[in-house]
């Protein structure tokens, strides 16, 4: 299954800075020692340090074109998580916008060696975490814009439970396919004891290839958010099998932690 993406990489580091301003400005506005509900046992200053760190390490990758063994994982002596944040991430744009998203570069997945799989990884551990340090400041976090939801559930879908998943070893206990529906487009999964796969990539629904067990749909950003875990399961809708979509819920949740 090819890497497909719904966000022209053009557009994504824009996106990633408005995404980092609101993570930003959002943790800015409550203790650092505030809880994060979607988060268990983690709070917004570890929510933000943990994103300047992912920063650098994909900052390690594309300079030392593997995976970096060090990298600053925490804030220096009186640096903030935010400006931790700031700073990694910085360094980061600057890397991926001095090349171009084809040009190849080292990653941890086969299917996508270039430059344009960290823009779009980075986008969406940002903007996740977004979701998460606003839940936990108490208003409803802001809107998605559809195109980085329908790209960010092809990630979810295609990197997290077609590839990490294998990487893992980690295998379904029934074998079960379900469909995930939404903006016009459609990805089908199998998973099962002999391991998770993504074997139809897009499409309209209803094709002759549709056997299912469940098909999940709903509005984008809350398909997104659901299959990262920031959405119970009232967020979407589940038509067949409860089973079958509790088993890839539950192996995102491994793949994805």
């Amino acid at each position: 299954m090819r890497a497909g993406t719904r966000t022209d990489h053009g557009r994504m580091l824009d996106a990633l800075d408005h995404e980092v301003e609101l993570l930003v400005r959002t943790a800015d506005a409550v203790p650092p020692e505030t809880v994060v509900p979607t988060c268990p046992g983690w709070t917004v200053g570890e929510v933000v340090r943990h994103v300047g760190s992912v920063a650098r390490a994909a900052s390690g990758w594309l300079r030392e074109g593997q995976a970096p063994r060090h990298w600053r994982r925490a804030p220096a002596a009186g640096q903030t998580p935010q400006a931790y944040l700031r700073d990694g991430v910085s360094a980061l744009r600057d890397l991926l916008a001095a090349h171009g998203p084809a040009e190849p570069a080292a990653t941890w997945w086969d299917t996508d060696r270039t430059f344009g799989f960290w823009r779009r990884r980075m986008l969406h551990e940002v903007t996740v975490h977004r979701v998460d340090v606003e839940h936990a400041a108490g208003p409803a976090p802001s809107p998605i814009a559809d195109e980085v939801a329908v790209d960010g559930v092809d990630e979810a879908v295609n990197l997290w439970f077609g590839h990490r998943l294998r990487r893992m070893g980690v295998t379904g206990t029934r074998p079960a396919a379900v469909a995930v529906d939404t903006a016009g487009h459609r990805w089908l999964t199998h998973a099962g004891p002999d391991g998770a796969v993504v074997v139809r990539g897009d499409g309209a629904p209803g094709g002759p290839d549709d056997r299912v067990d469940a098909v999940v749909s709903g509005a984008a950003t809350r398909v997104y958010l659901w299959l990262w875990g920031r959405e119970g399961p009232g967020s979407v809708t589940v038509d067949g099998d409860d089973d079958a979509v509790a088993q890839m819920w539950a192996l995102l949740r491994l793949a994805t932690r």
